[in-house]
């Protein structure tokens, strides 16, 4: 299913990083996510370990169709081998937001990692939302597991 999305570049050096890769595109035909690239105006930047750094991608996104969101996960090479991971877990970018795509990458590793400018840094996936109507109850109502946490089976 395809949905139509406007991409805007933010800084002078976006389009450029971007299109000397064919444009903000994903890697492979049945890729989910489109490719994120570092922005920044240095060469590299180095990311000590255990910590995070604030990463821009010189782009901002307007999706066309209603319901849709986009969110930023980690690419599974730069997280499982160099330990670069999407700080938060998953970014989320609301339909409405109309700002640059900053990534908070966090370094996992033992060890400080480099990452140069345009170099693919994490994944930006498009997904249906559904929001919530609420209602505000006294009580819920009853499940065979009801308010059994963590653990509770027994099993892990």
């Amino acid at each position: 299913m395809q949905y139509p999305l406007r991409i805007c570049y933010l800084r002078p050096a976006a389009r450029a990083l971007y299109e000397a890769e064919g444009g903000p595109a994903y890697a492979t035909p049945y890729a989910a996510g489109l490719d994120l690239r570092a922005c920044f105006e240095n060469e590299e930047i180095a990311i000590p370990a255990g910590s995070r750094a604030a990463v821009p991608s010189g782009i901002a996104v307007e999706p066309l169709a209603p319901g849709i969101a986009g969110f930023v996960y980690s690419r599974s090479g730069l997280g499982a081998v160099r330990g670069l991971t999407v700080a938060q877990g998953v970014g989320v970018i609301d339909p409405d937001y109309r700002g640059e795509i900053v990534v908070f990458l966090l370094n996992t590793s033992g060890e400080e990692r480099r990452l140069r400018r345009g170099e693919r840094m994490a994944q930006l996936v498009f997904q249906p939302i559904v929001r919530a109507e609420l209602e505000v109850a006294e009580k819920l109502g009853e499940t065979e597991r009801g308010a059994g946490a963590f653990g509770h089976t027994g099993r892990i």
